[in-house]
């Protein structure tokens, strides 16, 4: 049952207990216990609400930021990501592979704060080596929801 709760959740945080209960054909006593518990394991880490901001006309700039970083005898890479997800503007960080090290991703209202953000905090970081900065033009798809359809092309078809 945990991992199928977990399924539906991730993709409705919102789900009513009652659906829940109808569609794992458990108690409601049994969900609400489950996802105490899953909450207490810190499996369960947090809810959001992804919030299309073009449509309300609110500016925001998404950055990706890639950290090249020398990591620390003994710590890896877990001290110096610890330091940089710890700045309130960082959104997300993740260890990846290939030529750099940390993503870190930015959400704020100009670009010239994220370059203030680069080259006051992050740059200046000791173990830091090298930053590369992309922005997003354009949101397709975030966190498994598409946020806006193309349409393909309509035209009937005429043999």
């Amino acid at each position: 049952m945990r991992e199928e709760l977990l399924r539906l959740i991730e993709t409705n945080s919102r789900i009513d207990i009652k659906e829940l209960s109808k569609m794992l054909n458990k108690s409601e006593v049994d969900i609400l216990n489950e996802l105490a518990e899953l909450q207490k394991e810190n499996v369960i880490c947090g809810y959001f609400t992804l919030i299309d901001w073009e449509k309300v006309n609110v500016e925001k700039v998404t950055a990706l930021i890639e950290v090249r970083v020398t990591p620390q005898r003994g710590q890896g890479f877990d001290r110096i990501a610890e330091r940089i997800y710890n700045y309130p503007e960082v959104k997300s960080a993740y260890l990846i592979s290939g030529g750099y090290d940390i993503l870190v991703i930015l959400e704020e209202k100009s670009l010239k704060e994220i370059a203030s953000f680069v080259s006051d905090k992050l740059s200046t970081i000791e173990s830091v080596l090298s930053t590369a900065t992309h922005f997003i033009l354009k949101k397709y798809k975030d966190m498994g929801t598409i946020l806006e359809k193309v349409h393909g092309d309509d035209r009937e078809v005429i043999s």
